[in-house]
């Protein structure tokens, strides 16, 4: 009985087979070209019409805000600007970091990797030299937080884990005299405005 049953799930399975076999292709209609159609696109099959599509980058549309008052407005003005300033240096310490990571991960010598973490405090360093000396109070607090943002630590948690934790806390005592904090952290809830202006900048959209 069993031998029978498989006999016949055979027969219908051979049977089956040559029908897929014979399944033809739906035809297709290519659109007429011009002769300035040189440029290669994808295409979709509708009901035997090669329809062609190129997709599209993201268009992100932001509404015009309204200001209460035209100090508001200078204000936020301000906020932008020193956004502006000190975005680019969050994202080079950002960049930064993370090619110390890699590098860091390609190598088991604890010689290589004080060697490593000596060249990228060397050129942190104479980044905040040459530029990042002359930025305000103002504009120095807004980076702690960009940097807490783009890199996921606080400035303090990496001079902590890059140079130590007693050159951590001398850092933090000097940048507390001058008002800045570096264990600052970014909360996009409570920084809206910032967040706003780093969303609508285009740094992201390159």
């Amino acid at each position: 009985m069993n031998f029978y049953r498989l006999f016949i799930l055979f027969i219908v399975i051979i049977a089956g087979a040559p029908s897929n076999a014979q399944e033809k292709p739906v035809p297709y209609k290519l659109p007429e070209q011009g002769k300035n159609d040189t440029i290669r696109v994808a295409s979709t099959n509708e009901s035997g019409e090669m329809i062609p599509w190129i997709p599209l980058n993201e268009v992100v549309i932001y509404g015009v805000r309204i200001f209460k008052s035209p100090a508001d407005r200078a204000a936020y003005n301000r906020l932008r600007y020193n956004v502006l300033k000190v975005m680019p240096y969050a994202l080079y310490a950002k960049r930064r970091y993370a090619q110390l990571e890699r590098d860091l991960a390609l190598t088991t010598d604890r010689k290589s990797h004080k060697k490593l973490i000596k060249q990228c405090d060397a050129e942190i360093k104479q980044m905040f030299k040459n530029e990042i000396k002359e930025l305000t109070i103002t504009q120095g607090q807004i980076l702690t937080k960009l940097i807490d943002r783009e890199v996921g630590r606080t400035t303090f948690d990496i001079v902590k884990e890059t140079q130590g934790g007693v050159r951590a806390f001398l850092y933090q005592s000097v940048a507390r005299v001058v008002g800045h904090n570096l264990k600052s952290t970014y909360n996009p809830e409570e920084e809206r405005d910032i967040e706003s202006i780093i969303t609508s900048s285009g740094y992201y959209q390159q």
